[in-house]
Parts: structure tokens; C-alpha cells; sequence
């Protein structure tokens, strides 16, 4: 579909601009995947299997992780990896339909998850449903869904209604946002029947006072929920960050794994990583003389936290540095700028963590030259989509931007494919938090006495 394609070209026009072309004004693979990972990532929080930044890239083929090559070798085979491409690049179209794939693949293994509720509560796919009918589907697909591929877990929650309950944090509310969905659906047939017709949610001669609704509806619906998820979970996102900001007293994005440790036992239920996991996620800074600390954003971002983790992607919290890397690619509108451009631009933002914090960011000193050492070694420009300016803008936005590891340190490892040590123990946990009280010793330290830059590389 020419028209979705164009709205596609449109959405990655900016990020597209900003990147390192070839002479045929085309991209590399490498900045074609960083292009399709960020896309997915800014949209709606998906982060698509094998198109992870820290993951390394095959130098003679593509890659067997991603959905791409798993769903459709043959078109990873005459495309992605012709000759002609690998030699010229890829174009904005080329990325464009490279999306339009991935969605597609997307909403076909939606489908098929569908297609087995349907199934296992005897409901013929040609028959139309009633909204209370729906409902009962939607509930059960969310359950699938959370629970990916753990099937005697999906069995004993959905024979267990208050298994359920105790088991998902905030199943009523998850249930909720499904009803609002249907209710949203309602809505656009009965009073913008045209636009209802166009996304193909109503047909022509459809009654819109009744309330009926075939399996391509609840298929759409179902789209949708893994569009929007990640906007609905945002609240839980939210409020795990304001707990570790609270624990960062010197604003370096960073929390002593003592007090993280000290709190799980406390208060939060949340902060129980192993330290081995930790380390493997890419969530955990070892290079302090105050010791092992915690990553905010990294951890935020951490596969760990990610709400759903099925078979080609994964719904997490949203990256809150994809706001301030737009605003900087829109303001330079090129691949690379001049440090002094860079630092008016970076000046003049905010991360607007908390209403304490809706203050421009330092930028005098240690960050103002590391900025001009990294345009020193490009000429006197800065690239902007390299990873040493992706570690300044951590430092610049410590709580916000997560620390880009170099290729293959950190993983996107889930809990279940980590293993059962993927959760601390209570004597690891108390040994740690032991030590809290020494931790408190530098508080009143600023951040150049505290070397908070220690993990530059």
C-alpha cells in the first residue's frame, strides 16, 4: 500500500536525514537497523528481536535472530542481502518497506495467537461475536500475550480467575484498557463511519447499533493493544524510575547497588536482580571507587522491565531519550554539527525527570571537552549517531539517556532466558545492602570529586 508506505517515509524522515549517507545518498546496513530499532522504539516501545543496538552485527549476512530472516528468509535473501544493496545501500523506500514488513509479520503472529483463543474457547472464526463475547476473548489473548510461550503457566492462570489477579499487577486495569478499546471501536463506527470504513473496522451496509464483531475486528483490536501497550504501562514505568531517582543523590544516573539492594528488602518489590544479571543487561556500572551502581536508564530499559517478551519483540518502557535526541536531530538537520552548535542546542533542553529538575544541564568543564575531543578526532564535527556522542548525551542526561555499551557487552536477555540466578538471593541482596551506610559517606560530594565519569571509553 503506496499510501502507508509514504506515511512510513514520513515518520523516519527526520531520524533518515541525521544519518551518514553513502555517495548514492543511501544508507549502510548497520544505520539501517540503528534506523529500524529507534523507529519501533520511539512509536510504540517495541524493541524487534535481533535489530537490538548492542547486538553484533554479522559482517556476511544479515543476521538469524531477527523476525525478518526467521518469518521471510526469502526476502531477506533478494533484498536485504543482494549485492546491489550491500554496494549502494538502502534507500528511505528500502527502510520504508522494511517496516511495513516487520508490522505486517507483526500482525500475522498477533493472528495466530488469536486464532488459538478462538479456538480453545470453541468459537468459530466466520461466526460474529457480541461485545460481552469480546471481552471474554480479549482477556484470554491477554493472558497468551503477557505469558508468551510458558503454557502451563497460561493454563493454570486462565482456569484460576483470582490466580490471575494475584499473579499480573494491575490485571484489572489491563482489563479496563481492553473494554476501552472496544468501547473506542464502537465510537468510530457510530460516529465516524468513514474513517471506521477505512481502517476496516466497520463494512459497508454495517449497522453501527449493533454491537457485533467479526474476527478481523477483533484482530484489529488486537493490533492495537500491541501499538499502544507500552502508552498504558507508562504509569508503572514511571513510577519505578521516580524510585530510583529518588535514590540518586548526586544526579549522576547512577544508584549504589547497596541502596538498590537495600530497598528491595525494604520496600520495593521491584529491585531484585541478581548482580550477574544485571552485568548481562548492561544495567550495572563497575568502574566506580564508590563501588557497583545501577544504571537508571539502563535498567529502565533493561529487557527485565519489558511488560511483554514474545517470540519477535519486546514491550518496554519507553526510551525518555528519544525526545531529546529528536530535538537535537531536528535542530541540526545533518548527520555531524560543530561542537559549539551541539552545546547551544543541548543547553537550552530539559529532561523534565521531576519539576526539580526543569533546568538546563551543566555543561561547562569535563563535558565541554569531551565534546570538542570527539570532534577532533572527526575533522572537527561531531557525528551525531556515533557511540561517543551517544555517551556524552548519557552523561549531559544521565537519568534519561541510557550508556551505549560497546557492540556485544550487553544483551537483551529476558529473566526466563537468563535462568533461574536471574534473581538475587536475600543473603546476596542483605550483603550488599550492608554496606549502605558507607555509600552515605559521599553524599556530600560534588560530581567531579566523585570521578562520575569513570565509565568513558
Amino acid at each position: 500500500d503506496e499510501k502507508h508506505l509514504a506515511s512510513i517515509e514520513a515518520q523516519l524522515a527526520t531520524m533518515w536525514r541525521t544519518l551518514p549517507k553513502t555517495a548514492e545518498g543511501n544508507v549502510e546496513r548497520r544505520s539501517l537497523r540503528y534506523l529500524i530499532h529507534r523507529h519501533f522504539s520511539r512509536t510504540s516501545a517495541l524493541h524487534i528481536r535481533g535489530f537490538e543496538p548492542s547486538r553484533p552485527a554479522d559482517a556476511s549476512g544479515w543476521g538469524s535472530a531477527d523476525i525478518l530472516s526467521q518469518r521471510v528468509p526469502a526476502f531477506v535473501e533478494s533484498v536485504l542481502q543482494s549485492k546491489h544493496k550491500l554496494e549502494l545501500g538502502f534507500s528511505l523506500n528500502d527502510a520504508a518497506h522494511v517496516v511495513a514488513t516487520i508490522e505486517q509479520l507483526i500482525y500475522d503472529f498477533e493472528g495466530s495467537v488469536l486464532e488459538k483463543v478462538y479456538r480453545q474457547q470453541h468459537k468459530p472464526l466466520t461466526r460474529s461475536l457480541s461485545s460481552q463475547g469480546v471481552e471474554q476473548l480479549l482477556e484470554s489473548y491477554m493472558v497468551h500475550w503477557l505469558l508468551g510461550d510458558d503454557e502451563e503457566g497460561i493454563r493454570l492462570l486462565l482456569g484460576n480467575r483470582s490466580l490471575i489477579e494475584s499473579t499480573v499487577p494491575h490485571w484489572d486495569q489491563v482489563v479496563a484498557f481492553t473494554k476501552g478499546l472496544i468501547r473506542e471501536l464502537d465510537y468510530k463506527r457510530r460516529h465516524l463511519p468513514n474513517e471506521a470504513l477505512a481502517a476496516a473496522s466497520a463494512r459497508p451496509g454495517h449497522n453501527a447499533l449493533a454491537a457485533k464483531y467479526s474476527f478481523e475486528d477483533v484482530h484489529g483490536l488486537v493490533g492495537g493493544i500491541t501499538k499502544s501497550f507500552a502508552s498504558f504501562w507508562e504509569s508503572e514505568c514511571a513510577s519505578m524510575k521516580s524510585a530510583l531517582v529518588a535514590m540518586d543523590r548526586h544526579s549522576t544516573g547512577r544508584v549504589p547497588l547497596s541502596r538498590f539492594y537495600s530497598s528491595a528488602l525494604d520496600t520495593e518489590w521491584r529491585f531484585g536482580e541478581s548482580e550477574s544479571y544485571l552485568r548481562d543487561l548492561g544495567a550495572l556500572d563497575e568502574t566506580s571507587w564508590l563501588g557497583k551502581q545501577v544504571i537508571i536508564p539502563n535498567y529502565i530499559q533493561a529487557a527485565s522491565n519489558c511488560i511483554i517478551s514474545s517470540q519477535h519483540y519486546l514491550v518496554c518502557c519507553a526510551n525518555d531519550c528519544e525526545g531529546l535526541l529528536e530535538e537535537i536531530e531536528n535542530k541540526v538537520g545533518a548527520s555531524t554539527a560543530e561542537p559549539s552548535e551541539i552545546l547551544a542546542i543541548a543547553g537550552n533542553m530539559s529532561s523534565q525527570t521531576t519539576l526539580d529538575d526543569d533546568v538546563p544541564p551543566h555543561l561547562e568543564g569535563s563535558l565541554t571537552r569531551q565534546l570538542e575531543q570527539i570532534a577532533m578526532a572527526h575533522g572537527g564535527m561531531v557525528p551525531l549517531h556515533g557511540r561517543l556522542f551517544a555517551q556524552w548525551l548519557h552523561y549531559v542526561f544521565p537519568r534519561e539517556c541510557p550508556f551505549p555499551h560497546k557492540t556485544g557487552v550487553a544483551a537483551a536477555v529476558t529473566p526466563y532466558e537468563f535462568g533461574e540466578n536471574y534473581v538475587a538471593s536475600d543473603d546476596e541482596k542483605k550483603k550488599h545492602a550492608s554496606e549502605v551506610n558507607t555509600t552515605d559517606i559521599h553524599t556530600a560530594l560534588g560530581k567531579e570529586e566523585l570521578q562520575w565519569m569513570s565509565q568513558w571509553s
